[in-house]
């Protein structure tokens, strides 16, 4: 697979997002699923894995570094901090020093490593400030434990504040065709300040990759159910949007998961999405978007089919809204 700079670090330009394996859409797969997954992404080329502590409250972590660790020289390993307590045990928005600082030792024995090569600040807790939560981090790469810092989530201010207090190497949020939040301040700050942009539930948390077709199927416990795009008449409305893109990716000749990824490829090479998936045959799909090269004129049908203006509905419920720093879109 082709790769691209992420600081000091050079990764495959597609990496896997882990957190599908433990957490978020409903049961998590089989162990030896899990280990497919996985263990061919390595197969398939991807040399950059992202987990976090509080993606199954430290299984995802523990599964990683059960699973690659024997394997940890041939990988970037990402995690991330701040929305559990200090033992990892307990889920809640913390970003006070000590509590990060507890939390990355115990993410170290889960992870079975000596060092993380890219640790997140998961979410900014507005308690604490940015500069607080950042020099913690930074203590943590004086100690040798983080080799670099990343914010998820985070609005082009928060950034730049937290860029002043040690730079920061990745900014890692949703950005897909259906979130275009990122295109409102904080790309920019980033290609301003240098950091590396992670693109998370670059497919629209599946959907624009086809995989919920009605929404009342979603599994008990999985957070799209409580998502406003997954919901009744916005719901409907997207399904069409779909169908309009699944005809982009055939005219392309791609899958419309691969249409998503080379689209955000397209957008900069600054840009490394993080696909999950619990699907095998999925994980090689998405690795083969690297690939592929989408010409001008499909890249301008995406933009003008799905879109912040085209997608309806909110991409969070107003509690988890209340929880990032993002930038909004008109209506959110």
């Amino acid at each position: 697979m082709q790769t691209r700079k992420l600081g000091q670090f050079e990764v495959s330009a597609i990496g896997l997002g882990c957190m599908s394996l433990s957490h978020a859409y409903g049961a998590p797969p089989p162990r030896e699923r899990a280990e497919a997954v996985l263990l061919g992404a390595l197969d398939a080329g991807y040399t950059f894995f992202d987990t976090a502590a509080v993606y199954g409250l430290g299984h995802n972590e523990t599964l990683v570094g059960e699973v690659l660790g024997p394997h940890r020289d041939k990988f970037v390993l990402a995690s991330k901090c701040g929305i559990t307590d200090a033992t990892g045990t307990q889920r809640g928005i913390d970003g006070r020093p000590e509590t990060l600082k507890a939390l990355c030792d115990v993410s170290l024995r889960r992870l079975n490593t000596d060092v993380i090569d890219l640790y997140y600040l998961h979410r900014w807790d507005q308690r604490v400030p940015i500069e607080e939560s950042v020099g913690a981090l930074a203590d943590l790469v004086q100690a040798g434990k983080i080799r670099s810092i990343g914010l998820s989530e985070v609005s082009a201010d928060t950034l730049r504040r937290a860029h002043a207090t040690h730079p920061i190497t990745a900014l890692q949020t949703e950005y897909s065709p259906w979130t275009r939040n990122p295109e409102i301040a904080v790309l920019d700050a980033c290609r301003e300040l240098g950091v590396a942009f992670v693109a998370f539930s670059p497919v629209g948390r599946g959907f624009l990759a086809g995989g919920v077709r009605d929404a009342a199927r979603l599994e008990e416990g999985d957070f799209r159910r409580g998502m406003p795009r997954f919901q009744g008449e916005a719901f409907a409305r997207n399904l069409e949007l779909l169908s309009r893109f699944e005809a982009i990716a055939r005219d392309a000749g791609c899958t419309p998961a691969q249409l998503c990824l080379a689209w955000l490829l397209a957008k900069g090479d600054d840009i490394i999405p993080i696909p999950g998936t619990t699907n095998p045959d999925h994980m090689r799909e998405d690795a083969a978007a690297a690939e592929v090269v989408l010409s001008p004129e499909i890249i301008a049908r995406v933009d003008a089919t799905v879109n912040g203006e085209t997608v309806v509905g909110s991409r969070y419920s107003p509690q988890l809204q209340a929880s990032v720093d993002t930038e909004r879109m008109p209506g959110e």
